[in-house]
């Protein structure tokens, strides 16, 4: 049976290596070393096609994946290595397919690299990052963090070089569908694919793998976030609107999400780590595909589309250890929507704005800036809006400062 199971993936195998493969930006330093080869991030972001485009340079590997039920259920661990050698011959390079899926997968990867296997192994599941990472896996390792794509990768899948208008063309589809490689290449409907693709985050990688008795709580939760992205939260409000009976279960719940790479939250930024961790929290979705196929609202608010698109980018930068992200409110609830720091410092201040042609509106993003810039001593300020660009200086109650405005697009492909 497993080995029916295997012959099977590896035609499934063949039809990935003959499909359309977009480049990715991300590469292995060491492919070829006796390293754990490993790729986490959101499921069908491309993470095996990038791995299986990778291995198909080599002289030959192993493949199996542990989406399959059967594979996950069976005792014997050894079976399946026995079975994959007989498919495929005994490789020296062997990749492992959504590894989290199996449980005590760590003392597997480690004993087959101790019998000299070059393993690549990928995850859907944040919890295998960096400090996590290192506790399971007793050999050496490197990692690489792979997305849904980039707006920069969204407009290289055209194949030729883009006018003005044909990027911004491209935004808004960017901005609507987001950047899932398999609808793009396959030219499915992105919003039922990613309505099933959710469903299955939530039933198979959490409910299912977290033993959750009542999916309701879960849903609800999921929906609710996803239709109140960029606002921030409170796990007692989430408690309430919510079918969950306690703010302990809406934590787990939430994390899950997080896990899983459908949400994120952002922290309130605070000099004091205390204040950090008791202040409201802001959600973001790590992907705009979903809010399109699964927030209730009628009409969207392309404002917060906006938004949750830098919170997004500039998340995976957090991921990759690039900088840390959070928000600012004073007591006058003014705001500024991102706070960019690197190492010690404040570096920049960001406010996006999808229409600056509102005196009312700039004066009150341009307002929350300065007096950040003041709190936070960060003088680099920027505003991300539709259309506008220009660099203008601004005074607000004697403090002066100069603030940068540039179109989403352009700030995405920098």
């Amino acid at each position: 049976m497993i080995k029916d199971i295997i012959i099977l993936q590896k035609r499934e195998l063949a039809e990935k290596l003959a499909e359309l493969y977009i480049p990715r930006k991300e590469k292995f330093k060491e492919l070829k070393s006796n390293l754990i080869k490993v790729v986490i991030g959101p499921r069908r972001a491309g993470k095996s096609s990038f791995s299986i485009q990778c291995l198909s340079k080599l002289s030959g590997f192993s493949y199996v994946n542990f989406d399959d039920e059967k594979l996950v259920d069976v005792a014997d661990y050894n079976e399946i290595i026995s079975a994959a050698d007989s498919v495929y011959g005994k490789q020296k390079y062997l990749l492992l397919d959504e590894i989290q899926n199996l449980p005590k997968w760590e003392l597997f990867v480690n004993r087959l690299q101790r019998q000299g296997y070059n393993l690549i192994i990928t995850g859907s599941n944040s919890n295998l990052l960096s400090s996590e990472l290192a506790t399971h896996l007793t050999g050496r390792y490197s990692s690489v963090l792979m997305f849904t794509f980039s707006f920069k990768e969204f407009v290289k899948y055209a194949g030729r070089e883009l006018t003005e208008d044909e990027i911004k063309e491209r935004l808004n589809s960017y901005l609507e569908l987001g950047g899932y490689p398999e609808p793009l290449v396959k030219n499915l409907n992105y919003k039922e694919y990613l309505s099933a693709l959710l469903n299955s985050i939530i039933y198979k990688d959490i409910i299912k793998r977290f033993k959750i008795r009542s999916a309701q709580g879960i849903e609800d939760l999921s929906s609710y976030l996803i239709s109140n992205i960029g606002k921030d939260y409170s796990y007692n409000t989430l408690m309430r609107v919510t079918k969950c009976k306690s703010v302990h279960t809406v934590e787990k719940y939430l994390n899950y999400l997080e896990e899983s790479f459908v949400l994120f939250k952002l922290n309130r930024f605070s000099f004091k780590v205390k204040e950090r961790i008791n202040s409201p929290k802001k959600i973001y979705c790590f992907d705009n595909g979903f809010i399109n196929a699964k927030a209730y609202k009628i009409s969207r608010d392309i404002g917060r589309i906006y938004e949750n698109t830098v919170a997004a980018d500039l998340k995976k930068k957090e991921l990759n250890k690039e900088l840390e992200v959070f928000y600012w409110k004073n007591r006058e609830q003014q705001e500024v929507d991102f706070v960019i720091k690197k190492n010690i410092k404040i570096s920049q201040l960001i406010q996006v704005c999808y229409d600056v042609s509102d005196l009312a509106v700039q004066k009150r993003e341009i307002r929350a800036l300065i007096l950040a810039s003041k709190e936070l001593k960060c003088g680099d300020l920027l505003i991300i809006t539709n259309n506008y660009e220009a660099e203008k200086k601004e005074e607000w109650f004697g403090i002066k400062r100069k603030i940068k405005f540039i179109p989403l697009w352009k700030w995405l492909l920098k």
